[in-house]
């Protein structure tokens, strides 16, 4: 069933200034977001003080537009517990139209202490599809920011099916990685796009190798580099797949840029709003006024009509261009240097031995406001030309006279100065009107109690053994095999990786049953992500999975929780991922109190001293692993040789000569590009008593076989024995991650 067309459009723009967010509005924006001065995805930006934030919130109301605050980044105890209600307080009051969140315990704090600020759940949550959406729905969010990844149908496949409003991007920069699962930056060098400080790897040059190191690429390195999104030229078939808010990326670009895009934008939208998609079509002069606001190497659809495709790349350079005519900044230079004014009426009243009277309105409110007592004129009787002049001098209020009239005598005289004072106490009250209607009572601080989370911790404390579990996570068959023989494993992890669509069923029930007789606990890995496409495959199986006989499954999206609830009726059985962001305490009692899952992995970018104050006892600890830096639906393999449909594993080379390798999944069609080091902490068991997680665990990938010999050895005298050790021992190359640094 097709989705119908939205006679409503919301154009959605980026400030990262106040002098942007007037632009923006000045050239047709709906709603604006912008980044105060914490918690926000652009760290580097000029962003919002308190007291810009407040005169962006008014001003956005003013004007009959809405402004979004992202709090998109994710937060720990310290954050969450001290500095996050205080920091939204007054915003809340103040009218803020909603928060942007992808921290899912910052969503269940500000459903608890302030339920009437709309939250939208940021792309950085990579919802992919129907399961998810409708998860965040329910659970508070009302819209979804969807993956930039989806096709349109896709999207139309949410808008039938989960009552929320969906937002989308339609212009500018787009990230390699699916959103939210990029830890390349972070790992490299400790600027995490998870805390807003993303160092764009991405855009660098690679070499791209094959297993023979035969170069695939030469030409060609900027294999990661995606060109800008521009969607102009198919707008309605956007709005007709369901999305309501068309949202244009740009918080560090210039007022110039991102009024000139809203202003082109605007102009179509509202075209297609009028006059229906029949006669749409972009002029050429239009198409070049968005390529010259700037591009990176020209322009792409991005995903909403191809999974991957090679013309999404940037080619040979990944440089960011504008055009260098003054001409095209002067087409937007209005919108700037210019304020935009509402339009109201007013009328003035003079009658001698009367207070004189001005009385101002709009569609909304009228407001009157009483003067001094009119005189009789002695000398030179006021004028009403001359008092039009000046009252129609309306400065730096938000508003300008479309019709005002003056009745009056003809002898009569007041000051000009206590006139105009008349006039100014009038658009304050009329502007107070206005914003009176955004502002809120004060908000709860009284954070609901979660009673199953305390009561579930003290029946696991019940049930747990002495020492932690001991997981072994595989990608490989080798890792697997060599995990059912170490007694001490008690947990093993079996990764989708090493199942393809058409044997996972039978080849997985074998390794069900050589786990049971190793008499481990066996536990299912979902894929990475999880598409209508991999959902529909996995609805076909869910009856014969279940008769497995699993111990339960280990989720990576919001999409496999949601669609896995319908399934699992012990939440119990469903423990997260990484990928699934716990920084605090908050998000994890959110998952708890919301979803009834309770063990969760600890985010691999928390430092020692957040893990000491952080609740770890129903957590797992990466303690060895390469870890997937990103998860995209690019394909390097494609873009260098072909798709033939065969899963493998390419290396990107670097500019330092470091090789990180990348899998090419084709059962569910997505890369993972991998850290070149492993993540090695099996030689810091010294504080892992005080860290005191629910489990350890190793996760292998592409390791030799007596390379997870080795390790499996020295986990065994360290975690087993209590032993102690040196990572050379059995590697020649690891890393610490972020156990010591942290991410700011």
């Amino acid at each position: 069933m097709k989705a119908e067309a939205n006679t409503e459009l919301e154009l959605l723009a980026p400030a990262g200034s106040f002098e942007t967010l007037k632009a923006v509005i000045h050239a047709g924006a709906d709603a604006v977001y912008v980044g105060g001065s914490m918690f926000g995805a652009r760290a580097y930006a000029q962003n919002f003080n308190r007291e810009e934030m407040l005169a962006a919130i008014d001003y956005g109301h003013i004007h009959n537009r809405k402004v979004f605050l992202t709090v998109n980044t994710l937060l720990k105890n310290r954050e969450i517990n001290t500095a996050l209600y205080e920091y939204l307080l007054p915003y809340y009051e103040a009218g803020l139209d909603a928060v942007i969140v992808q921290d899912f315990g910052v969503m269940n704090f500000i459903r608890g202490h302030f339920p009437a600020l709309p939250i939208h759940a940021s792309t950085q949550m990579t919802i992919t599809g129907v399961d998810g959406a409708r998860l965040l729905q329910e659970l508070g969010a009302s819209r979804i920011v969807t993956a930039r990844e989806l096709s349109l149908e896709e999207i139309a496949a949410i808008h039938r099916e989960v009552d929320v409003e969906i937002e989308s991007f339609i212009h500018g920069a787009l990230c390699y990685s699916y959103s939210g699962q990029c830890l390349f930056s972070s790992m490299l060098g400790g600027r995490s796009g998870n805390r807003g400080r993303c160092a764009q790897p991405c855009r660098l040059p690679y070499e791209v190798y094959d297993e023979k190191h035969h170069l695939l690429n030469p030409g060609s390195p900027y294999i990661l580099s995606l060109k800008d999104l521009n969607t102009l030229e198919f707008l309605p078939q956007i709005a007709e797949s369901g999305v309501y808010s068309f949202k244009i990326e740009g918080r560090m670009k210039s007022a110039q840029y991102a009024a000139g895009i809203v202003s082109v934008y605007r102009y179509y939208m509202d075209k297609y709003l009028d006059e229906g998609k029949e006669s749409y079509a972009v002029t050429k002069e239009d198409a070049k006024k968005i390529y010259d606001f700037g591009n990176r190497n020209g322009f792409t659809d991005g995903y909403y009509h191809a999974r991957n495709d090679v013309d999404m790349l940037t080619g040979e350079t990944s440089s960011h261009s504008k055009s260098s005519d003054e001409r095209t900044y002067q087409l937007v230079s209005g919108y700037i240097e210019k304020d935009l004014k509402e339009k109201i009426n007013g009328k003035l009243t003079l009658f001698k031995g009367k207070h004189a009277m001005i009385q101002v309105w709009d569609e909304k409110f009228q407001v009157e406001t009483d003067g001094d007592i009119v005189q009789q004129a002695m000398k030179r009787p006021l004028e009403k030309e001359t008092i039009l002049e000046k009252l129609n001098k309306t400065g730096n209020t938000p508003f300008v006279f479309e019709n005002l009239e003056v009745e009056m005598e003809e002898d009569v005289f007041l000051p000009m100065t206590a006139i105009n004072h008349m006039r100014q106490e009038a658009l304050d009250l009329l502007k107070i009107k206005h914003l009176k209607l955004y502002r809120r009572k004060k908000a709860s601080v009284v954070f609901p109690e979660s009673p199953e989370w305390e009561q579930y911790c003290e029946e696991y404390e019940d049930k747990t053994a002495e020492k932690p579990d001991i997981i072994i996570s595989s990608e490989s068959e080798s890792g697997f095999r060599q995990a059912l023989k170490r007694e001490w494993v008690t947990d093993i992890y079996l990764d989708s990786i090493l199942y393809t669509h058409g044997n996972l069923i039978s080849k997985l029930r074998e390794d069900v049953k050589s786990c049971r007789e190793a008499e481990k606990r066996v536990y299912f890995m979902m894929p990475a992500i999880f598409r209508a496409d991999t959902r529909a495959f996995y609805t076909g199986i869910m009856e014969e999975l279940l008769l497995l006989k699993l111990d339960g499954f280990v989720i990576r999206s919001y999409d496999e929780l949601g669609f896995l609830k319908e399934y699992v009726h012990d939440m119990a059985q469903i423990r997260l991922d990484a990928g699934l962001y716990t920084f605090s305490d908050g998000a994890k009692k959110a998952f708890v109190k919301d979803t009834g899952v309770f063990r969760d992995t600890i985010p691999v970018e928390l430092n020692r001293g957040e893990l000491l104050h952080r609740s770890n006892r129903m957590s797992d600890l990466f303690v060895y692993g390469k870890l997937p830096l990103m998860i995209s639906a690019g394909c390097v393999r494609k873009n260098t040789v072909s798709c033939k449909k065969q899963s493998g594993i390419l290396y990107l080379k670097d500019r330092y000569g470091v090789e990180f390798p990348v899998r090419n999944h084709c059962p569910d069609c997505y890369n993972i590009l991998y850290n070149a080091k492993p993540l090695f902490l099996l030689h810091l068991s010294e504080d892992f008593g005080r860290i005191n997680p629910a489990a350890f665990r190793i996760h292998f990938t592409l390791e030799e076989e007596h390379e997870i010999q080795a390790v499996l050895n020295f986990a065994g005298k360290t975690l087993v024995d209590g032993g102690t050790g040196h990572p050379e021992e059995c590697l020649s190359d690891y890393t610490n991650g972020h156990y010591k640094r942290g991410v700011e």
